[in-house]
């Protein structure tokens, strides 16, 4: 069973958070179609980019496959990031 898991900020405005984690599946499907069958799609909150390069860098560390987006009309901010990671590396982030 296939999980994608996508960390989003939650300081974005309005439905942003939800734009950008949408972003963040397209951009791990460009990377890596293969690996994620459309199953499971967890939709995770972080609090804002720092974290969301904290977690960036925790999953490097752990050799975990990472993808990001850069919102470029926020002069490319990471806004989310995908990865089909262990579920308990991320279980204690809420759900978005």
């Amino acid at each position: 069973m296939s999980r994608l898991y996508v960390l989003t900020r939650k300081d974005l405005p309005g439905s942003q958070p939800a734009v950008q984690a949408g972003h963040a599946v397209a951009e791990w499907l460009l990377h890596d179609p293969a690996s994620w069958k459309n199953e499971y799609l967890i939709y995770l909150s972080v609090d804002n980019e720092q974290d969301l390069k904290r977690w960036g860098d925790r999953l490097t560390r752990k050799r975990i496959k990472w993808v990001g987006f850069r919102e470029p009309d926020r002069d490319n901010e990471l806004t989310s990031i995908a990865t089909t990671c262990n579920k308990n590396i991320l279980s204690r982030l809420p759900l978005l």
